[in-house]
């Protein structure tokens, strides 16, 4: 199994820009538009309301499932095992550049996939060389649940998600607040799709004073906090994932 507790980090390189932190937005979609139809009396009010609603579609965020399943990511192992040909059975490692390698067969690409979509790639696979293939699945070692921490606080870095834990607890197993922390306005990202990002604003400080804690939410597996320095002036509710490196430096994760 992978090293286990959280893992510290005494520094963690923060680009902002300003006083004010303005967020990257997504770049218009390329390739040839459809022509709007003008008279002479002006553009049709139609055209403009049928432009502005897929300006407005484009730019939303694709949602993702309620329970999602697990996703391979790098250094996962797993264990096949062919009940009816125990001669192909094997532990395998997903490579950095994502690909596994099987007995029988080469390289493959698997980074992302889900338990259940492996195991139909795997039975296309080598049903190439098989007849009917059944073949199982054990996750072995996998990427644990965490949370990441950055800004001013005692201790940016990544932290292992142990049960149910909320924003000021994680706050507490990052080191707490320091000296230049904007107790006020801590931000929450958390992805709700591959590309996108949600972004939450929390009254700490506020949430303390009144010891009303129903606004402490339970953090959820991959998310990530930042504490400023000063207030930021520009947040939007949603933000592309390529974004938080202005806040993260993966280097330091």
């Amino acid at each position: 199994m992978r090293e286990t507790g959280p893992i510290h980090h005494s520094a963690m390189n923060l680009t902002l820009f300003g006083v004010a932190i303005l967020f990257v937005t997504t770049a218009c979609p390329t390739g040839a538009q459809p022509e709007q139809k003008t008279s002479l009396a002006g553009p049709s009010k139609v055209t403009d309301d049928a432009s502005a609603r897929r300006d407005e579609i484009s730019d939303r965020p694709v949602l993702q499932q309620r329970n999602p399943r697990y996703q391979l990511c790098h250094g996962d192992t797993f264990d096949l095992s062919f009940p009816f040909t125990p001669e192909f059975n094997q532990s395998v490692t997903v490579h950095p550049d994502g690909f596994i390698t099987l007995a029988g067969l080469g390289d493959l690409y698997v980074l992302g996939k889900t338990v259940p979509e492996l195991r139909d790639l795997l039975k296309t696979a080598y049903a190439k060389i098989l007849h009917d293939p059944v073949i199982n699945v054990v996750l072995k070692d996998f990427e644990k649940p965490y949370f990441i921490a950055g800004g001013q606080i005692g201790h940016p870095g990544k932290y292992e998600l142990r049960g149910d834990t909320t924003l000021t607890q994680a706050l507490q197993i990052a080191g707490g607040f320091n000296e230049n922390s904007k107790h006020s306005q801590v931000l929450l990202f958390r992805r709700v799709s591959s590309d996108w990002a949600e972004v939450k604003v929390f009254n700490v400080k506020k949430m303390l004073q009144g010891e009303n804690l129903s606004e402490d939410l339970y953090l959820r597996p991959g998310d990530m906090f930042f504490v400023p320095q000063n207030s930021i002036s520009k947040i939007r509710k949603y933000l592309p994932v390529s974004s938080m490196g202005f806040f993260f430096d993966p280097a330091k994760l």
